[in-house]
């Protein structure tokens, strides 16, 4: 799930940023309110962290904005004193609120909670594939986001976080190659891209999700270019 970051504490962002990646989540981080519509034009985002105090654009005319246009889940990010600010903003349509300092863990049961919920209420789609519920059912395979679980004929199949990540991405852009360089940098999140590793993780899904990893039927190779995603049963 891809989730925005919008605080201007940069030690903040920074720690906070690496405990959610932990978590599965694709963070995108912005230190200012023009930076971060920037990004919620540019990208899919699936959830938005929002500091109140912020430069340029603060974070209450922020939520007025994305509430204008947009109806991606905002949780704000208040001090203990900011309660005339936190009303402001569940009035105008934040679903929750933290108060500095917080537990992390806690951080983290809020969004998946709110992510649950609003998954219930929404269908998406991304790329050629429909989100509903949280699940995208792809013939025999069923990718459970919100539990980041993966089931091929009502099996559960054990994945670590790297493969569901890559797998998840090859899904939701069905049919398209990609190569390795972008599925590092969309998974890893990182610029410098270690080609190995992708190859190492696609042989690894092949192993539990093909029933012949040597000819594989859902994760195609397009040699010299990259990975796709085919299912010949797919619904």
């Amino acid at each position: 799930m891809n989730l925005l970051l919008v605080d201007d504490e940069k030690l903040f962002v920074k720690g906070l940023s690496t405990s959610l990646k932990k978590e599965g989540f694709k963070v995108f981080t912005a230190f200012d309110g023009k930076e971060a519509l920037r990004i919620l034009e540019s990208e899919k985002i699936d959830i938005v962290l929002l500091d109140i105090m912020l430069p340029e654009v603060d974070g209450i005319t922020l939520l007025k904005k994305i509430r204008e246009t947009m109806d991606i889940p905002v949780i704000m990010l208040t001090a203990k004193d900011d309660y005339a600010d936190m009303v402001l903003g569940l009035e105008l349509g934040a679903d929750d609120y933290v108060t500095k300092p917080f537990h992390t863990r806690v951080l983290i049961a809020r969004i998946h909670t709110i992510l649950r919920r609003t998954a219930s209420k929404h269908t998406r789609h991304y790329g050629t594939e429909k989100i509903e519920d949280g699940v995208i059912n792809n013939g025999r395979l069923k990718l459970d986001l919100n539990r980041r679980t993966l089931y091929k004929d009502n099996k559960e199949i054990d994945l670590t976080a790297k493969e569901f990540d890559i797998l998840y991405t090859l899904i939701k852009n069905r049919g398209i190659v990609l190569s390795r360089e972008k599925i590092y940098n969309i998974v890893w999140n990182e610029l410098e891209c270690d080609t190995r590793t992708v190859d190492v993780h696609i042989s690894n899904l092949r192993e539990k999700i093909e029933d012949d990893p040597g000819n594989p039927s859902y994760i195609r190779t397009k040699w010299g270019v990259g990975y796709y995603f085919k299912n010949d049963d797919a619904c």
